[in-house]
């Protein structure tokens, strides 16, 4: 495309903010959350003819972000380690029943952080977004069966790094 088309634009603005929150939940740290939005919506840019036809283009962007994320812990790119973490009203959500417990948010991003990164898009994608584990298995490019594995054991591997912490947060 020699010049970005005008539904890419309506697109790219309408998901960049969900795409942000993503990002900022799987790597903890805004500046790379926003480097690995931009990352994802060059790739859907690049391909844009053929996905903004899809059935779901939506869902296809986030699966680009969540392979996107999981491919670079992999491959060891990204050897920095963020110095702190975000605020939480970066990643607040109207449907959190804890939308205002901001020390509560930052222990589980902490804890979400200590996570191997595949781990931490499952718990993400199932109990953040609180998507299905068919839409998470697709997502992750996984079977559902190994899905609801991993989150459980990453729920298991959780509540362990969290210990008698989150029975202090949550009490009020």
């Amino acid at each position: 495309m020699s010049r970005t088309s005008p539904d890419f634009v309506e697109f790219a603005t309408e998901r960049s903010p969900h795409l942000y929150r993503a990002a900022c939940v799987l790597t903890g740290d805004r500046h790379e959350a926003e480097d690995l939005t931009q990352e994802t919506l060059a790739k859907v840019y690049r391909s844009w003819r053929k996905i903004r036809d899809m059935e779901a283009p939506a869902a296809y962007t986030h699966k680009i972000l969540v392979r996107t994320f999981v491919s670079q812990r992999r491959l060891r790119r990204y050897r920095e380690q963020p110095a702190g973490w975000i605020d939480a009203a970066a990643v607040s959500t109207t449907s959190d029943a804890h939308g205002d417990d901001a020390t509560l948010r930052l222990a589980l991003l902490d804890a979400l952080a200590r996570l191997p990164p595949k781990d931490r898009a499952v718990l993400v994608l199932r109990y953040w977004e609180n998507r299905s584990v068919e839409e998470t298995a697709r997502a992750t490019t996984s079977s559902p069966a190994s899905v609801r594995t991993r989150s459980h054991r990453a729920l298991s591997r959780l509540r362990d790094l969290l210990g008698d912490q989150v029975y202090e947060l949550t009490r009020s």
